[in-house]
């Protein structure tokens, strides 16, 4: 799912694109995108873009006399710039936003079509559609606090619900929490404030890095949870850039959490699911351990 710095690096280059154009036309694909009616669609059609913002993970498309077009992503959702009037072939292609020197096309791999659009009128439609999660470049290191001790739960949930922190997802968690050298399991409850001090400084790191990063003078296409210069996310079984040692994961339903053993757990290998129905009793406490069970012979 794209997350704070991807969506920060597509407003960056729609703004350029779109940003005092008029929208002309609005073209579906897919039944199942549009999920409101009020305003209507065509009442964004021959209408000046004039803002753009992020609300959470959300893209939101403003035109005049205050009606916004917001788009959610989800998980396999991508935006295009193509040709003018470009054609919208294949199921992939959910929509297209048409102006006169271009057209936003919306993607959606896979058969699940979870990305959204959302017609609304104003501020408050804004604000209904927003989660509520503190956004980190404007928080205070007090606020920041508040939010990570609003409930007591371990810090990779923490870190990706978004009534709680504006913009992570499972992707960039793992970035920060490995920046900040921090378990995932760890119980907000049981953080010192040093650990929260390092934790709201690795978290604007880690995204202002990425943003300046994926910055390009292009169009970002091939958007991406998976990249090869991240330390711990999606590199299950390589070693990490710290220390060398493997990392290792935790595997809950379609999500996996990685992590390093050394930088983050102090040596202990978290419990994976999978990994213990296999293991039973037997399940390693060590990354050694985990090494010896799994050596051939």
């Amino acid at each position: 799912m794209p997350e704070y710095p991807d969506i920060t690096v597509y407003l960056e280059a729609l703004e350029g694109l779109i940003l005092g154009h008029t929208l002309e036309q609005v073209r579906f694909n897919s039944p199942f995108l549009l999920r409101s009616l009020e305003p209507p669609v065509s009442a964004a059609v021959g209408k000046k873009v004039v803002a753009l913002r992020r609300i959470g993970k959300r893209i939101a498309i403003g035109v005049e006399n205050d009606v916004w077009l917001v788009l959610h992503l989800m998980i396999a959702g991508r935006l295009h710039w193509k040709k003018p009037a470009a054609k919208l072939g294949g199921r992939q292609m959910l929509c297209a936003f048409d102006f006169c020197h271009g057209a936003l096309i919306l993607t959606e791999a896979g058969t699940k079509k979870r990305a959204s659009l959302h017609m609304v009128q104003g501020e408050q439609g804004l604000q209904a559609l927003d989660p509520g999660g503190l956004e980190i470049f404007t928080a205070t290191l007090g606020q920041f606090h508040g939010a990570i001790m609003s409930e007591n739960h371990t810090l990779k949930r923490t870190l990706t619900d978004p009534r709680v922190l504006s913009g992570i997802g499972n992707a960039y968690s793992d970035e920060i929490l490995h920046r900040a050298k921090l378990s995932p399991v760890q119980l907000t409850g049981k953080m010192t404030s040093a650990q929260v001090e390092v934790l709201f400084d690795a978290t604007k790191r880690v995204l202002t890095e990425w943003v300046a990063r994926l910055r390009s003078p292009d169009f970002p296409e091939g958007v991406t949870a998976f990249r090869p210069e991240m330390a711990a996310h999606g590199k299950f079984g390589q070693p990490c850039p710290v220390c060398e040692s493997k990392i290792q994961r935790i595997r809950y339903a379609n999500t996996e959490t990685n992590y390093c053993v050394t930088c983050q757990t102090g040596g202990k290998l978290l419990a994976d699911r999978s990994l213990s129905r296999l293991l039973g009793k037997d399940f390693p406490r060590t990354l050694e351990e985990l090494e010896a069970k799994l050596r051939p012979g």
